[in-house]
C-alpha cells in the first residue's frame, strides 16, 4: 500500500448528485480506500482514472481534517448555513489505517465540538463500534446515523465481489452493538448482491432503516461506469446474471417490504432525506 500524509486544502466538499437530495456536504477523511470493492464506482472517477496506482494500492491521510472542519464549520455557521454531512462518498471512514491514524476519531472528537445539523457515517468496518463513546455524546447535539453497508448475507459472494473489505456476519454484529447502544442504524444493501431469502430476517431488529442501491442505478451514471468495470460479464460468468437488471431495486425493495414497514426502506435515486429527518423528531 502506497500511503502518504497530505494536507488538503478543505476537507466539506458541497454534496452533487444522489447526495444533493438533503446532504449539503461530503466528508472524506481519506482519499483512496484499501477495501478495493471490485464494483466501486470511484474507480471510474477522476481521482483514480488519472492516478498511475491501481484502486486499494494508494491511500492519501488528510492529517488536518479536524483543523480543518472546525475552520470550516464556524464559518458556516456565521452565514448559517445547514450543515448535513455525509461521511463518506469516495473512502471508508473507517478502513484499517484508521485504527492508527485516527483522522475520523479526530473529526469526530471536534463534531462534539462544533456538531453539524447531521451525520451519516457510512462505512463497511466493524472498526466504527471503537467510537461508540462519541456517537452517544454527539448524538446529544445532533441527529447521528450509522450506516453500514451489508450489500449481502452471503460470504462467498462477498469474497467474489470485496475479498479485502470485512467479513460479512462481522458487519451484522457490529450493527447490533450500535443499534443496542441506543444510535441510529441503517443497513446499507450497496449494491444488491445475491443474497438468501433470509437476508431480511437477518437485518430485522438491527437496523431502523434499510437502504437500497444497486449498480444500475448507484454508481453516479446510471449504470454505465459499472458496466465500464465490468460488472455485467462478471456477474454473467459466475452465473449471477438474474441478479443484473435495471429494476432490480423495485423487487428487493417489494421483497423487504414484507419483513419491514414500507417507511422504514429508502430507495437509492428518491428523495429520502426529508423522511429521514422526520424520523429522528
Amino acid at each position: 500500500m502506497e500511503t502518504n500524509e497530505i494536507l488538503a486544502k478543505k476537507i466539506l466538499t458541497e454534496a452533487k448528485g444522489y447526495l444533493d437530495s438533503g446532504f449539503t456536504y461530503s466528508l472524506n477523511p481519506y482519499s483512496g480506500c484499501a477495501f478495493a470493492c471490485k464494483y466501486c464506482y470511484v474507480r471510474e472517477m477522476p481521482i483514480q482514472r488519472f492516478k498511475g496506482t491501481p484502486w486499494g494500492e494508494w491511500l492519501d491521510i488528510k492529517t488536518n481534517a479536524a483543523e480543518n472542519y472546525q475552520n470550516e464549520i464556524i464559518k458556516l455557521r456565521k452565514k448559517n448555513k445547514p450543515v448535513n454531512i455525509f461521511m463518506s462518498s469516495a473512502t471508508d471512514p473507517y478502513q484499517p489505517i484508521e485504527r492508527t491514524a485516527n483522522i475520523t476519531r479526530m473529526l469526530l472528537e471536534e463534531m462534539v465540538e462544533n456538531p453539524p445539523d447531521f451525520l451519516q457515517i457510512q462505512t463497511r468496518s466493524p472498526l466504527v463500534t471503537r467510537d461508540l463513546d462519541l456517537f452517544a455524546k454527539l448524538k446529544e447535539k445532533c441527529e447521528v446515523l450509522v450506516s453500514m453497508t451489508v450489500e449481502t448475507d452471503r460470504e462467498d459472494i462477498k469474497q467474489l465481489f470485496a475479498p479485502y473489505s470485512p467479513g460479512i456476519q462481522l458487519r451484522i454484529k457490529a450493527l447490533k452493538e450500535l443499534h443496542d447502544a441506543g444510535i441510529h442504524t441503517q443497513a446499507s444493501i450497496s449494491p444488491v448482491l445475491p443474497f438468501t431469502p433470509d437476508f431480511p430476517k437477518i437485518l430485522d431488529g438491527l437496523a431502523d432503516h434499510i437502504w437500497i442501491d444497486t449498480l444500475s442505478i448507484g454508481d453516479g451514471s446510471m449504470g454505465k461506469r459499472s458496466e465500464r468495470l465490468g460488472m455485467p460479464d462478471l456477474f454473467e460468468e459466475k452465473g449471477l446474471s438474474k441478479w443484473y437488471r435495471k429494476d432490480l431495486h423495485l423487487m428487493v425493495e417489494k421483497y423487504f417490504s414484507t419483513y419491514f414497514h414500507r417507511e422504514r426502506i429508502r430507495v437509492s435515486q428518491k428523495e429520502v432525506f426529508p423522511k429521514l429527518k422526520q424520523t429522528f423528531r
